[in-house]
């Protein structure tokens, strides 16, 4: 059987003082949010599962989309930002330069003392890994470096890319898996947000 998982990301504030950990989404996003729920919606067949990432920001945007009970999967966790957490990057740069530096350009680096980007790659291929074939049609509300380490699991693609792959908040990343083998699909212009089937 084949998996279709579609990994959509959480909605974000529009706030310009962004900073590191979980995101309160304010009514504007939680709108924005609500805007693409009949797409969502539409796109899953009756009874397929939807997933979510513990944050607050991934399960009110499952709510925002419709799913009153998503499942919780602490795989799906953004990267732990240890003691940047609750910071902005403008005051990360300001206090360690050099430890932002090394993160953003060496995927074993964890200056903040918590994860590391490799670390969290390494998590989130095990968790995609792990799905069982059975599993159908999913839908997974995750955070912004989920979907990049998941775009690098299935291209193979080396972990310094991480920063290079750009999700936006409600973008979608579709991927179809079968024994273990991975695939990505772009979307088509025009289409749902989730795709059509394909």
């Amino acid at each position: 059987m084949t998996v279709r998982l579609t990994l959509l990301c959480a909605a974000a504030p529009a706030e310009r003082d962004v900073r590191f950990g979980d995101l309160h989404l304010d009514e504007r996003a939680l709108g924005r949010a609500r805007a693409v729920a009949a797409s969502v919606a539409g796109a899953l067949p009756e009874g397929a599962s939807c997933r979510t990432a513990p944050s607050e920001r991934c399960r009110r945007t499952a709510q925002a989309l419709g799913f009153d009970a998503p499942v919780v999967e602490p795989s799906l966790r953004d990267l732990d930002l240890g003691d940047w957490r609750g910071r902005t990057l403008d005051e990360v740069a300001a206090a360690d330069g050099a430890g932002l530096g090394a993160w953003l350009t060496d995927p074993a680096a964890a200056p903040h003392g918590g994860e590391s980007v490799a670390e969290a790659c390494g998590r989130v291929a095990a968790w995609l890994d792990a799905l069982p074939p059975d599993a159908g049609r999913v839908l997974a509300v995750v955070e912004q470096a989920v979907a990049r380490a998941a775009v690098l699991h299935v291209l193979d693609a080396p972990l310094s890319s991480f920063w290079r792959v750009d999700v936006p908040p409600l973008s979608a990343v579709r991927l179809t898996g079968r024994g273990g083998r991975w695939n990505m699909r772009t979307g088509v212009p025009g289409t749902e947000v989730l795709g059509e089937e394909g």
